[in-house]
């Protein structure tokens, strides 16, 4: 998930900041502490990757507001599991940390997040799971029964293309299917040497399930176990591997992939709304030159439903004030300045329905395949398990040339009894 985000800076507007002041002062408990006495005791915030000024600046009017200082402390994606360990283990955590939903069930299970029950938000409106949108919130934040974040920010996953590469090459219109795109991405690469058609990240272990759901199956079966063997993820594995096997995708493992779209050499990717911004950032005269569709279907539509989520770490000695904050960080003008600064989907369902967001054609793509979305499957540590030994064998396949049959295989025996539940 973590590489799925490309490093770039955007200037957060200062008229940004001050609507949030703004809207958070006439939003009911947008702020303010739920004894009604202000807190001023500090609030560390692990945010990750590289968005921690913006953060910082987000959070301005929560602390003029109840005096609550707020570090925000950036984290590398690829660090967060050691900090969580260390931070458990030696009991100086902070006080929120932003999660990676497909890491969430790794956290719970280090104990090192606090139980978010009815009891512990009661006071805190902004965080009732009615509040979010459905699938981000509720079971899909609780491991074992016990809710243990709450929905800070979606990632789903659409088509971004080049309208001008793909008319010049006689393609009218994006494809709507995995099969057309197959078929569109042989006709860019035909444009010459250094081009190609379609990208795909080596390290992204979302596609290959994504291609499965939209062949109408999954990666889980009925009892709770992981199950790539089944037909559906088999048609996947065609189309994944068809694309390198057309010479439709680059095979350089550290290609970058708004590099590749913004020179045209890749002018279709699946990413999320993140890349509109670095496009925008990266090549602004690019204006009216792309734009995004829903994800390619077969039998299905079926996207990702991604982002991170906020927990309060269990031995924080600020709870009243850690709650606090992520109260003001699901208030409805707080997730719209957040989509306008970082280009993170809201996760509070009002946000969704907000004017100066649903006036955007691409947030109406972004919003729309939000709603056709499923989460990656809640094992303990995909990243570090399941998904790195369904992406070695792929890469195995793909770039390597292993043999098909005998590397699925092993695949099937290396996540036999990984469980969901």
């Amino acid at each position: 998930m973590s590489r799925s985000r490309t490093k770039w800076i955007l200037p957060l507007a200062a008229g940004v900041a001050a609507s949030v002041l703004a809207l958070s002062a006439c939003s009911s408990g947008a702020s303010g502490s739920a004894s009604g006495v202000p807190s001023d005791k500090p609030l560390t915030v692990w945010v990750m990757g590289d968005s921690s000024k913006k953060f910082e600046t987000l959070v301005e009017p929560f602390t003029k507001s109840t005096g609550i200082k707020v570090d925000a402390v950036a984290i590398p994606w690829d660090s967060i599991d050691q900090k969580l360990t260390t931070a458990v283990a030696s009991g100086n955590g902070p006080d929120v940390v932003q999660i990676g939903v497909s890491k969430i069930r790794s956290f719970a299970d280090t104990g090192g997040l606090l139980t978010l029950d009815q009891a512990t938000i009661a006071n805190y409106p902004n965080l009732a799971a009615d509040k979010f949108v459905a699938g981000a919130s509720g079971e899909a934040t609780a491991v074992a029964g016990k809710v243990v974040s709450i929905p800070w920010v979606s990632d789903t996953r659409v088509l971004f293309y080049r309208s001008d590469i793909l008319s010049a090459s006689g393609i009218s219109k994006p494809p709507t299917t995995w099969d057309e795109l197959r078929g569109d991405a042989k006709t860019l690469t035909a444009r010459g040497a250094g081009n190609y058609g379609y990208y795909i990240p080596q390290w992204d272990s979302a596609l290959p399930v994504e291609m499965t759901w939209d062949q109408g199956g999954d990666v889980v079966d009925k009892t709770g176990n992981i199950d790539f063997n089944t037909p559906a993820f088999h048609k996947a594995v065609d189309v994944y591997a068809g694309l390198y096997a057309d010479g439709s995708v680059p095979t350089n493992s550290d290609f970058d992939q708004v590099q590749g779209f913004t020179s045209g050499a890749t002018p279709m990717v699946v990413s999320g709304p993140y890349l509109a911004s670095a496009i925008t950032a990266a090549a602004p005269e690019l204006a009216g030159k792309w734009s995004a569709v829903p994800l390619p279907s077969a039998k299905a539509g079926t996207s990702l439903l991604a982002g991170s989520n906020l927990g309060v770490f269990a031995k924080t000695a600020n709870k009243d004030g850690a709650l606090q904050l992520l109260n003001y960080l699901s208030d409805t003008a707080t997730q719209v300045s957040w989509y306008k600064a970082d280009g993170d989907l809201p996760t509070v369902k009002t946000a969704l329905t907000d004017d100066s967001l649903v006036s955007d054609p691409l947030f109406n793509v972004y919003a729309k395949q939000l709603a056709d979305s499923k989460l990656l499957p809640l094992v303990s540590n995909w990243d570090g398990v399941t998904g790195k030994a369904l992406l070695d064998s792929l890469n195995s396949i793909v770039l390597n040339h292993a043999d098909r049959d005998s590397t699925l295989n092993t695949l099937y025996a290396s996540t036999a009894g990984q469980s969901v539940k």
